[in-house]
């Protein structure tokens, strides 16, 4: 047995908990499957499986390796697939990861459509602000909003996300309304912090080709998007929001736009994957349906 069908049958019992359900899947013996656990094991010189008599778990060793194995799969099943009838069907899972507000407001309603399209095609949604190492974390590409590092990662544009100055009703009754950044001082914001670097970003907008900024006073600090929206509706402050995080907010009342004349400038969208030479069938058709996804949220 040669080791990718090892990889199949052992990625199988992790999926399933059960050496006799893999067997089923699989149509195969059962014993032929704990032979090929114990081979796996003996060839990799560690446990993958605990087992009891009620249940089957991986060990952290066995998670590690399950990881690797899924992806190892999946990509020979793809290679296969090239030189099949079916090769306009991609397959296989794809790790994902993207910033939370965009994951579940954008992306996640869209998906159902997706997975249509592609049944064949498995989606693994990470959605964080943090910086995310592609490699180390096992992820085939991240969505990410900002200007970029030399990071020797492939970068494909999304785009790019219009930036708006934003206040709850009640905050403005109590401070006013700010028609220009010689307004800003005697207000507040809710300031944002950095997740990767603790930096709180200043208060910005262009005035023709020049970017300017202003530190204003706030007495609450967040780390998270989620959590800066989520106080500006409490009536806590100004805040610069992406304008689809906040679109429906705006619509039903809860927020308002400020100076819509001096906005800071759009936040460049890029979807980044390792360096390959043969991009996989399914990356390139998440990017191609992302790109059109972004299109449409963000126009």
């Amino acid at each position: 047995m040669d080791r990718i069908d090892l990889f199949r049958i052992f990625t199988r019992v992790v999926e399933t908990a059960s050496f006799t359900r893999a067997a089923d899947t699989l149509k195969m013996p059962r014993s032929t499957v704990s032979t090929a656990v114990q081979d796996l094991e003996a060839r990799l010189g560690t446990r993958l499986l605990a087992r009891t008599t009620r249940s089957v778990t991986p060990t952290p060793d066995g998670m590690a390796f399950y990881d690797h194995c899924k992806r190892l799969v999946a990509d020979v099943e793809e290679a296969e697939a090239l030189f099949r009838h079916d090769r306009g069907n991609p397959r296989g899972v794809l790790r994902v990861d993207m910033p939370g507000r965009i994951g579940r407001l954008l992306v996640a309603p869209a998906l159902p459509a997706f997975l249509d399209r592609y049944p064949e095609i498995g989606i693994e949604l990470g959605v964080t602000d943090r910086a995310i190492n592609l490699i180390e974390d096992g992820i085939d590409c991240v969505l990410r909003v900002g200007p970029l590092s030399d990071s020797g990662l492939i970068a494909r544009r999304m785009g790019e996300l219009a930036i708006i100055n934003v206040a709850s009703p009640a905050y403005l009754a109590r401070h006013g309304v700010p028609r220009a950044p010689a307004d800003l001082p005697g207000h507040e914001a809710v300031r944002y912090a950095s997740p990767s670097t603790d930096r709180v970003e200043a208060w910005e907008w262009m005035e023709g080709d020049r970017t300017r900024t202003m530190d204003l006073p706030g007495r609450v600090s967040v780390n998270s998007a989620e959590a800066l929206v989520a106080c500006c509706l409490a009536g806590l402050g100004l805040i610069q929001v992406p304008a689809y995080d906040v679109r429906h907010h705006i619509r039903a009342g809860e927020l308002v736009e400020v100076m819509p004349r001096y906005r800071a400038e759009p936040m460049p969208m890029a979807l980044l994957y390792p360096h390959r030479k043969h991009l996989s069938r399914r990356l390139q058709v998440f990017a191609d349906w992302l790109a059109g996804v972004m299109a449409q949220a963000t126009g």
